[in-house]
């Protein structure tokens, strides 16, 4: 497999040891100048050599007149540059004996009949050199674990588990903010723009070896080679989930996107069958593509779709029945053996139907250890939907009234905190069944930040919980019954 990954033909694009960069400037505003400045404040350690034709000196970096003069034969160039110049700068490339390349630059197919003319020019250069090039019309690629990001926006994330492959750049970095919030990230992610070389399918074939990604995002405007996406997707996601936002499925969708990348989508139909048939996870939403990942990187397979909810409050409990049985999740009655364990616990306010309401327990800290120690052990249940609700503020005002000091506060709200999200995570590691939780406080709230740093998912709403426990549902028996009918 590690040999597999290193041999790929994008592993230099997303794991390059050095890099030439066309299009800088002294313009703090210039593209050029800001994807520079983006892959400095990532702390690239490899060696950058800019290209300009007048400028000594950029950012401390020695600037060269041409590619030509670079010492080295670089391993990628990055190209942002007026469209009609692209072919003459890729030719010096291909001269010079660079064999990789992410061209930023737009104006090519989806602008019209010249822009096709470029592109087919940039393509034959290509050819000629045995260039492999992500774009045109790109923003590149991050891969935070190779400390590389050739994108507009500063990645602030930890690398994390989920490898992208988008025809949007936008679905790459505005994503950066809200896998942090959650505390997710990127193993890789491409932006692949136009696909004149590199495409989708390349990109899945990358990531699948990829030894960092346990799970595969696409952003999708139209699929180019759809029998070869089909056959590679199937064999890729019987060893990892690929969920996939198709935009392209109605008319409006279909004009946005080839007014974007040049993309000429097809029917909504069309791409669910391909998706059904090679095991892809469709989601509806770009958070909900997210959302998918997520459940399907952490979590263990979820053998049927039967959910036990745990709350202490009938709304949150109602909202996520509701949320279950829209989603096509069962809601099963608890044995007699899981009553008898839970009657100890269960105050004469609360309800022991599922879904299962404590209200407040003899002991409230139960709610995170003992009582979830219970229910993930229901035979009649898969898996475990747990409502969060620790809300440190309470417990801090109430210590402040009993006379301690704000450090003696501090230090026992925080034991608190860590004691309680423990409970939670070395079970959730310890059962072969999901678990995951849904709140409507804040994931600021101190409790929750805690859980999510520990690594347990908590879903801010329980309708996305629902629907990410139905792609797990989906995920698992698709990749079951492909198994079992292939002998495997």
């Amino acid at each position: 497999m590690a040999e597999a990954f290193e041999k790929n033909p994008l592993f230099p694009i997303a794991n390059p040891r050095s890099i030439c960069f066309f299009g800088v400037s002294s313009s703090p505003f210039s593209m050029g100048t800001n994807l520079l400045i983006s892959l400095r404040a990532m702390g690239f350690r490899g060696s950058i050599y800019p290209i300009h034709p007048q400028i000594k000196d950029i950012q401390g970096l020695r600037v060269y007149p041409s590619v030509m003069d670079v010492p080295q034969v670089p391993d990628l160039a990055v190209i942002v540059l007026a469209a009609p110049i692209v072919p003459q700068v890729l030719e010096e490339c291909g001269r010079k004996g660079i064999r990789h390349a992410i061209i930023v630059s737009g104006g090519f197919k989806e602008v019209g009949e010249k822009g096709v003319l470029l592109e087919k020019r940039i393509l034959e250069i290509a050819r000629r050199y045995g260039i492999r090039f992500l774009g045109p019309n790109c923003i590149g690629v991050i891969n935070p674990g190779h400390k590389l990001n050739t994108t507009l926006i500063s990645y602030t994330g930890a690398p994390g588990f989920i490898g992208m492959a988008s025809q949007s750049g936008s679905f790459v970095t505005q994503m950066f903010g809200h896998l942090f919030r959650l505390r997710l990230g990127f193993s890789t992610a491409f932006s692949v723009g136009n696909e004149a070389n590199v495409d989708l399918v390349d990109c899945l074939t990358y990531l699948g070896t990829c030894p960092n990604t346990k799970v595969i995002a696409l952003y999708v405007e139209d699929i180019k080679r759809g029998r070869e996406f089909t056959r590679t997707a199937k064999k890729i996601a019987l060893q990892k989930p690929i969920v996939a936002y198709y935009v392209g499925g109605s008319e409006t969708g279909k004009r946005a996107g080839f007014s974007h990348t040049g993309a000429m989508a097809g029917p909504d139909e069309l791409y669910s069958g391909a998706f059904q048939q090679s095991g892809v996870i469709r989601a509806t939403s770009v958070i909900e593509l997210f959302d998918f990942c997520w459940i399907l990187g952490t979590m263990p397979p979820a053998i049927g779709p039967r959910v036990v909810i745990q709350t202490h409050s009938g709304g949150p409990g109602a909202a996520a029945a509701d949320a279950c049985g829209r989603a096509g999740l069962e809601l099963p009655e608890l044995s007699k053996e899981t009553l008898e364990k839970l009657a100890p616990f269960l105050p004469p306010t609360g309800s022991a139907r599922n879904p299962i309401d404590f209200t407040y327990t003899k002991n409230p800290l139960d709610y995170f250890s003992k009582i979830p120690e219970v229910l993930i052990q229901e035979k009649n249940a898969d898996m475990l939907l747990l409502y969060l609700l620790l809300p440190s503020q309470i417990l801090k005002r109430n210590l402040e009234q009993m006379g301690l000091s704000e450090d003696q506060i501090r230090e026992q709200a925080k034991q608190l905190v860590d004691t309680q999200s423990g409970y939670l995570i070395n079970l959730q590691k310890q059962c072969k069944k999901p678990l995951i939780g849904y709140t409507f406080q804040s994931t600021d709230e101190e409790y929750i930040q805690a859980v999510l740093d520990k690594g347990l998912p908590v879903l801010p709403d329980a309708v996305r919980a629902a629907r990410a426990l139905k792609a797990l549902v989906r995920y698992t028996r698709w990749r079951q019954n492909t198994l079992k009918h292939s002998g495997t």
